[in-house]
């Protein structure tokens, strides 16, 4: 008899994945509520499992430098910067000077804020603007999906060798199969095509949240 080597997540199952992951405390229920209250944007913000996901891996590869390109209201943040050490460094780029705002409120009530750098403006041009010799260890790519490609890549060139890069919602809710008249859905699924082939790297496609690839830069 064969077996799926997956399973269908309910919304209770869910509920009960997050539940029994860590870093609950602090400022995480209010930011979720935040999340909540945005009606059909909250969809743009991470879940809890996700979160501690993020926190645990950062810690494990002893990141000191890390990049997030695209914050809203800065669970992400919150997640990353909880993994770095005392003297670690997180720069965020996000294009919304108010979503900036209550991010960094909420970073604040975290107790995180001093860790964290905002660079308000399109993601693009903030990393552009870097100079060469700023690199990361770990990075999390959460943006305009439209530009997920030039992300990537200006993402890459800026992550140090054995470095991390998180890039969030890379099954688009299944989307991907079949991108249809979808931009997001179409450059996402051009990205996972790219990345399945690319030799500056090792990926994996984990099939939880909406899709996250994992990527190592050799």
């Amino acid at each position: 008899m064969a077996y799926d080597k997956f399973i269908s997540i309910t919304p209770e199952l869910h509920r009960y994945a997050v539940e029994h992951s860590s870093f609950r405390d602090g400022a995480v229920p209010e930011v979720e509520q935040a999340g909540e209250e945005m009606g059909d944007l909250a969809a743009m913000q991470i879940a809890g499992d996700q979160a501690a996901f993020i926190t645990i891996l950062v810690a494990a590869i002893d990141a000191r430098e890390a990049l997030e390109v695209g914050t809203f209201l800065g669970y992400g943040a919150i997640a990353i910067a909880r993994g770095l050490p005392d003297d670690g460094k997180l720069v965020c780029c996000e294009l919304d000077q108010g979503y900036a705002d209550r991010a960094r409120e909420h970073l604040g009530k975290a107790g995180l804020d001093e860790k964290v750098e905002f660079r308000v403006g399109p993601a693009l041009e903030s990393l552009r603007a870097m100079e060469p010799t700023e690199q990361f260890d770990f990075a999390f790519i959460d943006a305009d999906k439209t530009e997920y490609i030039d992300y990537f890549e200006e993402t890459l060139s800026r992550t140090r060798p054995n470095g991390l890069i998180m890039v969030d919602n890379t099954l688009r809710g299944g989307t991907v199969l079949d991108p249809g008249d979808s931009e997001a859905a179409k450059v996402t699924a051009d990205l996972n095509d790219r990345l399945a082939k690319d030799e500056r790297v090792d990926a994996a496609l984990l099939g939880f949240a909406d899709g996250i690839t994992m990527v190592r830069k050799r």
